[in-house]
Formats: C-alpha cells, structure tokens, sequence
C-alpha cells in the first residue's frame, strides 16, 4: 500500500497499517481471528517470495519493504483481548522488539533472502503476543 515509501520510519509506518487492518477485522467481521490468521499465513508466505525478489534489487532488508512489519504485527495481535489498549500495547511492545531484536529475534536476520526479512519480525510479533497474553491472564487472576 506504499506505506514503506514513508519518509519517516517507514517500519513503524507499515506496523501502523497492520495495527489499523487488524483493528478494522476486529470491529467489522465476526470471525476476525479466522481471517486475521488466514492473512498472517498468506502474507508470510508472499513476503518471503516478494521481499527475497526485492532484496536482490534493493539490498540487504531494505527499508521500503514493510510486508514483514505488517505480517508482524498482526500475529502481535492475534487472538488478545479487545480493546483499545491492548491495540496499543501490542503496536509498542512490537515496534521495541523489531527494533532492540532481543531473545534471538536478531539471529533470525542470518536467514537467506525473504526467510531473514520476515522471521525477525515474525518472531518479535509472537514475543509482543505472548507477553499480553501473560499480562492479561496475571491480571485477570487478581
């Protein structure tokens, strides 16, 4: 949709995409989860072909890819709660976690082509879904 052609920090720009997408499935269709898992898995797939094409073009993760921060985030968003804060804790706790690359997320950049581009990001949206997904049952416990 362009949003990697963003003069400022496209990634966090295409993240905010995947966040708005996300949150529209949510409050327009019933089996939200169903069709957000359904994009995550196609989205994956054509951005490892798409981003491993465009790599070869543009160089190593080039920054006007952002297939990658999309598919990301929704898998951040993924099946938490509803509402506006867990929107908005799960676009922050994502956008950290693709930038600092903590807990191996950077060791997935070793991967060949498309694989390298999508995988850290991939795995920072399931760190960021897995940490609300504590947060939310720590304090629905108490």
């Amino acid at each position: 949709m362009g949003l990697g052609f963003s003069p400022l920090a496209p990634g966090t720009a295409g993240a905010l995409g995947g966040c708005i997408i996300a949150c529209l499935l949510r409050q327009y269709t019933i089996h939200h989860a169903i069709i957000l898992l359904f994009l995550i898995i196609l989205f994956f797939f054509l951005g490892i072909h798409s981003s491993g094409k465009l790599e070869k073009e543009w160089g190593k993760d080039p920054s006007k890819v952002v297939i990658d921060e999309v598919v990301g985030m929704w898998i951040s968003m993924l099946m938490i709660p509803s509402g506006w804060i867990y929107a908005l804790a799960a676009f922050i706790l994502f956008r950290l976690l693709d930038i600092f690359k903590p807990f191996f997320i950077r060791k997935m950049e070793r991967l060949k082509g498309g694989w390298g581009i999508m995988m850290d990001d991939v795995l920072a949206g399931i760190y960021a879904n897995v940490i609300i997904q504590l947060f939310y049952s720590f304090n629905n416990r108490f």
